[in-house]
């Protein structure tokens, strides 16, 4: 990570964060839009998923944005589709939590983009070439088999008792207590041991996959758990994020291969081919703006916005459930 001091990479800074915001008052605009549209009194009635452009404009980018932000991509996910109506049916909702799995590939290629060397470097230490890749690479292994293992056992308990607004909501409000408490305990002051993910050793990165199996909790993130972890096992907060966004990678590309194999079809059947394709595309430009802004954020804040966030969320979320209103 650059100096956070450099008024060039605070000038960078604030364009990322102005494009972010941009991007998020675009979300909202376009899902007005689609509310708007759906509710004209002429609107002709459907059976099944009304799957269109914006919708997979809208997930996209949702999907983007909260990837590797500490807030649930999931969580949000689930909860867009729901706000934009696409979850009416037990197929349209298996349709739409496959979409969702599926459109993290722009997220992927955007981590790979901004992180090529990391990426080089582990490739040419999958080829015998780099010992130093070779070594991060079995970190992120053993990091990812907790959460590989656990998925493959229960994903259908998983998506039948999880994937609802209420876990979310739990999800979100306890995510965001422990952010309040845990960082400041466990080294994100700048007390801790670890500088780099070269210091990594086989328990840190196994400390750091356990504590991903908690994001199989929808409304958890994957980000906020493997980053806690990582502060937990010792890493400084640079490190941690950047060990975090690595194993997303492999997190990530193993999730989306098992979706397109396992719910491909229904997903083609559903939306087609070039609507996913618009949000794999718009999970790409969010994603690279989302993570270039987070990186810099955290340098100079920490995680302690993300926990009022989600807690705020969580409540919010909570009263329009009670009312009836999602």
């Amino acid at each position: 990570m650059h100096d956070a001091s450099d008024p060039e990479n605070k000038r960078s800074s604030g364009r990322t964060a102005l494009l972010l915001g941009t991007i998020v008052c675009l979300v909202i605009l376009l899902v007005v839009i689609r509310r708007w549209g759906a509710a004209a009194p002429d609107a002709a009635p459907h059976a099944g998923p009304r799957f269109q452009l914006i919708d997979a404009l809208v997930l996209g980018i949702v999907e983007g944005i909260t990837e590797y932000l500490p807030v649930s991509s999931t969580g949000h996910l689930l909860l867009t589709a729901h706000v934009l109506g696409l979850t009416g049916s037990e197929s349209a909702k298996e349709a739409a939590d496959a979409y969702a799995v599926i459109i993290q590939l722009g997220a992927i290629l955007a981590v790979l983009g901004l992180y090529w060397r990391r990426s080089k470097q582990m490739a040419l230490g999958l080829l015998g070439r780099d010992p130093a890749g070779l070594r991060l690479v079995t970190m992120l292994l053993t990091a990812f088999l907790p959460a590989a293992l656990v998925g493959l056992a229960f994903e259908k308990a998983i998506k039948h008792y999880l994937f609802g607004p209420w876990p979310i909501v739990v999800g979100w409000l306890v995510g965001g207590v422990v952010i309040l408490f845990v960082p400041r305990r466990w080294g994100a002051d700048g007390t801790a041991k670890l500088r780099s993910i070269e210091q990594l050793d086989w328990h840190h990165a196994l400390i750091v996959g356990l504590f991903q199996v908690t994001a199989m909790w929808p409304g958890v993130s994957r980000s906020l758990a493997t980053i806690l972890g990582g502060l937990i096992a010792g890493l400084s907060l640079p490190a941690a994020v950047e060990f975090s966004f690595l194993l997303g990678l492999i997190t990530l590309c193993a999730a989306t291969g098992f979706e397109l194999v396992k719910e491909g079809t229904q997903v083609a059947s559903a939306y087609g081919v070039i609507l996913p394709l618009f949000g794999i595309a718009s999970s790409f430009v969010a994603a690279w703006v989302s993570v270039k802004w987070l990186v810099g954020y955290l340098q100079r804040h920490g995680l302690v916005m993300f926990g009022y966030y989600r807690i705020a969320l969580a409540l919010v979320t909570a009263w329009l459930l009670w009312q009836g209103i999602l």
